[in-house]
Order: structure tokens, then C-alpha cells, then sequence
């Protein structure tokens, strides 16, 4: 999931800031702020919402054609070996005991431990491995990373993530502008109108309050993590669910290799500061600690 927390933050990121670009560039702003008081705040109210949750949604429903494109998946419309036919079949039977539709399932060329899944709905969904992956780890294992994945997807993670991501939106947007206004109003002295000083705050605000943003998704994707485990646990065994991230911890948390994402976008080494409150998972020791407690 990690993979796809940072696709669809990325997507999300570039969708908002187009559509915030093109709103200077278009002069909204300067209309909003010819509207008096009152017609500031309803207006900047309208236009954040209609931004934050367009840009979430816009990025949901374009998320499995960026993944696709971006991570180079090949999607196996016909098994063409015994572990094309495999990947097929598990996931087949995974989701059909997770009740949603069966996911298109994909490969992707990478020398690390990836996996993902993404879709804007529960029954339309893609969930790839890489060939790293394949390579690595046992039948068992991998059976567990695509339950883990599975999972993400019938638990409605995404669609959950892009309601969460729409209302961080708004509030960066909104908030910006005002700190924006106030600035232009009170440092500035500008009466009429909006000069230099709100494009400045409010510029900066949208940074600072993006950062606060992506904290927030951060955290509850560590929390979804624990529910996707669980799931997994439940879909291909709790011992094969353990087994593959005790592979990874293996793999990976031995080495401090800042930013090298893994399976579940897991980066090596112990996290610290803002780095630690930017992760999308949990350390694999507690992840694997919940699992032996039965969580």
C-alpha cells in the first residue's frame, strides 16, 4: 500500500496545484477578494471545496491508469507460464472470499520487494507484484502480500483515503488563502483588492499546511496497515502473513537505506522526526507483534 499512498498523494498534489495555479492565473482570486468579507469566506469556502474534493476524486479515478503507467505494470490479460496462471488463480480466490470483484492483476519489473494495490472502487481494482518479489520470496509469502493487498482493496482504502484526502485538501486551500488575506491586510495595508504579499502567504501556507496534510494521511495509512494485515492473516493464514514480513524485516530493516522503498513501500532503517510522522507503515516489528497478538 505504501506504493500506492505515494502514487495517489503525488497525483493528488499535482491535480490541487494545477487547479490552484489556474486560479491566479485566472484571476479567481482576485474576484473572491472584491466580494467583501462575507463573499470572501463563502466563496473561498466554494472554491476549496470544489478544488480539494475535485483534486482527490480526479486523482482516485486516474489512479490505476498512473500506476499502470508509471511503474510500467503489465496487466496478464492470458497466463503465460505456471506462475502467471498462480497469480491468477489466488487472487481469484482471495477475493471471491473478500465478496468484491476479481482485480485485475499485474507485473511490474523492479529488483525490490513491491506490491501494490489501487482503483477508485472496490470491484475495479489493480493489484501488482514485482518481479523482485517473485523472485524472493516463497509461494506462501507471496500469497500473503497479495491477501495483504487484497485486502487494502476490500476494505474500501482507497476511496476511504480520497474522502480523507479531499478534506486535507480544503482545509490547506481555505486556510492558505486567509492566512494569505491577512497578511495582504494587516503586514501590507492593502485596502483594495489583493497585492504581492497574499500570493507570498499564501503560497507559504500551502506548503507548511501541506506538510501538516500529508502527516495526517501518513497517520491513518500506519492504521490501515494493521486492518490490512489482519485481513491478510485471514485470507491466506496468519503464519504465511508473518512469514512474509519476517522476509522483509530480513530484507530490509537490517540496512539504513533512507527512502528505498520496499514491498508495502517500507523504507530500510529506524525512522526519525518528520521522516518517522511521513511514513505510510508501521515498523515491521510491530506490525508483526500485532499479528502474533491475534490483532
Amino acid at each position: 500500500m505504501g506504493m500506492r499512498l505515494l502514487l495517489f498523494l503525488l497525483t493528488n498534489f499535482s491535480v490541487v496545484l494545477v487547479l490552484s495555479i489556474s486560479a491566479r492565473v485566472l484571476g479567481l482570486d482576485h474576484w473572491l477578494a472584491a466580494q467583501g468579507m462575507a463573499g470572501q469566506l463563502n466563496g473561498l469556502l466554494l472554491m476549496s471545496l470544489a478544488f480539494g474534493f475535485g483534486g482527490a476524486f480526479i486523482s482516485l479515478a486516474i489512479s490505476k491508469w498512473m500506476a499502470k503507467r508509471s511503474m510500467g505494470v503489465r496487466v496478464i490479460e492470458a497466463p503465460g507460464n505456471a506462475t502467471e496462471k498462480w497469480l491468477l488463480e489466488t487472487v481469484r480466490s482471495q477475493s471471491e472470499q473478500a465478496g468484491i470483484s476479481m482485480p485485475e492483476v499485474g507485473i511490474f519489473d523492479s529488483p525490490q520487494l513491491n506490491a501494490f494495490a489501487t482503483g477508485m472502487k472496490r470491484n475495479d481494482a489493480l493489484v501488482a507484484v514485482s518481479t523482485g518479489l517473485l523472485g524472493a520470496m516463497s509461494r506462501d509469502e507471496v500469497e500473503a502480500v497479495l491477501a495483504h493487498e487484497v485486502s487494502h482493496v476490500a476494505n474500501g482504502d482507497m476511496i476511504t483515503m480520497g474522502l480523507l484526502q479531499g478534506v486535507l485538501n480544503t482545509f490547506v486551500i481555505f486556510i492558505s488563502r486567509i492566512v494569505g488575506l491577512i497578511v495582504d491586510k494587516a503586514v501590507f495595508k492593502v485596502q483594495r483588492g489583493i497585492g504581492p504579499g497574499y500570493f507570498i502567504a499564501s503560497i507559504i501556507a500551502e506548503i507548511i499546511l501541506g506538510i501538516l496534510a500529508a502527516i495526517i494521511a501518513s497517520w491513518f495509512s500506519r492504521r490501515r496497515e494493521f486492518r490490512a494485515d489482519a485481513g491478510g492473516a485471514h485470507l491466506a493464514g496468519r503464519e504465511k502473513m508473518i512469514a512474509a514480513l519476517q522476509r522483509l524485516q530480513a530484507q530490509y530493516e537490517p540496512e539504513d537505506l533512507p527512502g528505498q522503498l520496499a514491498a508495502f513501500g517500507i523504507s530500510g532503517g529506524v525512522k526519525s522526526g518528520l521522516q518517522k510522522l511521513l511514513m505510510s507503515h508501521p515498523p515491521l516489528t510491530e506490525r508483526i507483534a500485532a499479528l502474533h497478538q491475534g490483532g
